[in-house]
């Protein structure tokens, strides 16, 4: 009897090792999309599936999804340690009165977006929102047309790390918006963000944006709020109302080798807020003022 009951282990065993192994075997670390796939299919190069959403489920956790011909492939909520690759195709992202991709990871995960083009045709909400993750890349990506932001940052309880390279926002309310909590980053370069009511805020934490332009906001250009500190390099500022604004008291702004003209005005101190600038920026041709408030010259060390 004894025998009987081993045996009988034995093959509950085995049948629940298969059984999660099948449920392994059916994500697989790449996946493809085309815009003549069928959700229905197993995501695979030759059976690819039509959605990034579709996708999703079949990719495993650190996998990619990457795009095979040209199409449109819907929004998406990611859960999970993910890569969008569109590189090398046309990836497009068109959504309505929604969100473009919706990113609810968890606190240790890293997720990748890359060259997606992601329109909100004037009644999308955001092209990126981000509610929880460790680490954001958005490379190489064109974000347009959205009511709200084109990437929001708005995770209340973990840390975020975001990345933007090589990227363009145009027409929304805010371009890129990062929120308050005090251990976020940011890190902006090569970045183009245009006509929208307010190009970069910095709600909290720490950012540096570099080698960017940021022109004709109807509002502020580049801005610091809250405790946030906020570093700019090699940027160019035009045709804003405000170029640059330490905005609260206790915002920080500094300034290397930027271009900043032809705004309402240049730079705008709030009272409490900090200003260090370097001699190397060119501040001019504001039409109300250069610099409001005070921004400290600092000397090269």
């Amino acid at each position: 009897m004894k025998t009987i009951t081993l045996a009988l282990s034995v093959l509950a065993a085995v049948a629940v090792c298969l059984a999660c192994s099948s449920i392994a075997d059916a994500q697989a670390t790449r996946t493809w999309v085309s815009g003549v796939g069928d959700d229905a299919n197993p995501c695979s190069r030759t059976a690819p599936c039509k959605t990034f959403a579709g996708a999703l489920s079949k990719t495993a956790a650190r996998g990619e999804i990457s795009v095979l011909d040209p199409g449109g492939f819907g929004g998406v909520t990611i859960t999970k340690s993910i890569t969008l690759n569109g590189d090398g195709s046309l990836a497009g992202i068109l959504v309505a009165g929604t969100n473009g991709i919706v990113i609810n990871a968890g606190a240790n995960d890293v997720v990748i977006i890359r060259s997606i083009s992601i329109t909100g045709v004037g009644t999308g909400l955001s092209g990126i929102r981000i509610v929880s993750a460790r680490h954001v890349h958005v490379e190489n990506c064109t974000i347009h047309n959205f009511a709200n932001f084109g990437i929001e940052g708005v995770n209340g309880t973990n840390p975020l790390g975001l990345s933007v390279f090589n990227t363009t926002v145009t027409s929304t309310n805010v371009g890129i918006r990062r929120s308050a909590l005090a251990g976020n980053t940011a890190s902006i370069r090569n970045v183009r963000v245009h006509r929208s009511a307010f190009g970069i805020d910095i709600l909290g934490g720490k950012a540096a944006v570099s080698d960017s332009v940021v022109s004709h906001q109807t509002n502020i250009g580049v801005v610091a709020e809250g405790t946030s500190v906020l570093n700019i390099a090699g940027t160019v500022v035009s045709g804003n109302a405000t170029g640059v604004n330490a905005f609260t008291s206790g915002s920080t702004i500094n300034l290397a080798n930027n271009d900043i003209f032809s705004n309402n005005t240049g730079v705008l101190v709030a009272a409490g807020g900090t200003c260090n600038r370097f001699q190397n920026n060119r501040i001019f041709g504001n039409s109300l003022a250069n610099i409001t408030g005070t921004c400290n010259v600092q000397s090269d060390q």
